[in-house]
């Protein structure tokens, strides 16, 4: 059975000058490798992993081409070999744009349409990072452009990501944008949900105004209308769009029944109230059926809303254990939003945002949400983990020890808060000495 733990490098050959270029002639070290010196150190140099990364991945994004010929030509690297998160060199190459990078690749066999273990493809990459020209050669050698092995298409990517450039040679390449997801999304309702999470309510405009013009379906209902989003979050600039390109604002949300016209009243949006009052249909249970009137009938607490509320909270719950299962960290987020609005008191809700929030790198806002849960239910260890894990990310090593202990105050022995602090306190050491040896070279 072979052994599982990885050779260490030989001394003077360290991981962070494997992608070195050529420096006066001299070969890289990989080329040094390549003439055969050492089969053991070949053999390492596969095997290496840099920042999750392997040498042809890492080459791969750096935009490093001698290296990348020198792997596959010299060395025999897989073209479509994937690193240890399975990302292949095109993905990689995709991500940063390395446009050289990526025809050789191709030229030598790269499979436009590989899954890295994530389930990504390289389009999926170039949509989010909003690389147009690395769509367009993706797609000019056999990309899928409406591959969605991982439930999104490229065009939901690049809507969510607000990346019009690539939305638009999606598009020219006949992208469907009525592409429905597992959790009922299209690229249209993808952008207006993306407003949430940061997305400005400008660009998400534009990209609906693209969809619209490829011929998008601006009623679909598979879960809540492009109206009733938009009406929800407040988007008078895209209300507007909408229905002017056909809208209708006679379909309710999907579990409240409310019409859009309502949802305005209640978020106390009037100008948006004013715009769709000539468009909507009278609603038999608003007597006054005038602007005035609507507003002040939103403002009276329904007998129903708590049992609506009830059963949109279930349903949220379970599209964001979907998302998360197939490790959609940002499309979990927004449900975990949408479920916070209808309950705000509960703390798994802030505390599940925060995990998705770490997930994505956004430290920040993982925090924000732990410090909430901590604060609704301050004896739950959990809320105390995801605090530490969040100053752990923004490099806060002793606040992140704090938390840890904080943690195991209320759970003495618990092993995976025990292993926190563990390696906190390891961090904060490095920290302390690494921050000492600055001031002495001062």
């Amino acid at each position: 059975m072979q052994s599982s733990v990885r050779r260490a490098p030989k001394q003077g050959l360290p991981a962070d000058g494997l992608l070195r270029r050529r420096h006066r002639g001299r070969p890289s070290p990989p080329q040094e490798l390549a003439i055969g010196r050492d089969a053991e150190e070949k053999a390492w140099l596969a095997d290496v992993c840099i920042l999750g990364g392997g040498p042809f991945q890492m080459a791969a994004r750096l935009g490093n081409l001698d290296v990348i010929r020198c792997l596959v030509e010299e060395l025999g690297f897989d073209v479509n070999a994937g690193s240890q998160d399975g990302m292949t060199a095109l993905a990689n190459a995709a991500m940063d744009e390395r446009i050289d990078v990526m025809g050789y690749l191709l030229d030598h066999g790269a499979d436009p349409n590989k899954q890295d273990n994530l389930g990504f493809v390289p389009l999926q990459c170039a949509a989010k990072k909003g690389r147009d020209e690395a769509a367009k050669l993706l797609l000019s050698r056999g990309a899928s452009v409406d591959i969605a092995p991982h439930d999104l298409t490229p065009l939901h990517f690049a809507a969510g990501y607000g990346m019009t450039g690539v939305m638009k040679v999606l598009l020219e390449h006949h992208a469907d944008p009525n592409k429905v997801s597992d959790a009922g999304r299209t690229p249209l309702t993808e952008t207006l949900y993306a407003t949430r999470s940061g997305l400005p309510e400008s660009l998400s405009l534009e990209c609906v105004k693209l969809l619209v013009e490829a011929g998008t379906d601006v009623s679909s209902a598979n879960t809540e209308t492009p109206l009733v989003i938009a009406t929800s979050y407040g988007l008078t600039d895209c209300v507007k769009y909408l229905l002017k390109a056909g809208a209708d604002p006679n379909i309710p949300h999907i579990n409240c029944g409310a019409m859009p016209i309502e949802l305005a009243a209640t978020i106390g949006k009037r100008q948006l109230v004013e715009l769709l009052f000539p468009l909507t249909s009278p609603i038999r249970t608003v007597p006054n059926w005038t602007v005035e009137g609507i507003i002040a009938h939103a403002k009276r607490p329904s007998k129903s809303t708590v049992k609506h509320d009830k059963n949109t909270k279930v349903q949220l719950k379970s599209f964001c254990e979907k998302a998360i299962k197939r490790r959609d960290y940002h499309g979990a987020s927004l449900f975990y939003t949408e479920a916070i609005e209808l309950d705000p008191t509960d703390a798994t809700l802030y505390s599940n945002r925060s995990l998705c929030h770490l997930q994505t790198a956004e430290a920040e806002k993982a925090l924000h949400d732990a410090n909430t849960c901590i604060k609704l239910r301050p004896e739950w260890i959990k809320g105390y983990y995801r605090k530490g894990a969040a100053l752990m990310l923004l490099e806060d090593y002793k606040e992140a020890c704090d938390a840890f202990m904080a943690g195991l105050q209320l759970d003495p022995g618990n092993a995976e808060m025990e292993k926190a602090l563990r390696e906190a306190v390891q961090e904060m050491k490095k920290d302390h000495l690494a921050r000492k040896g600055l001031k002495r070279s001062d």
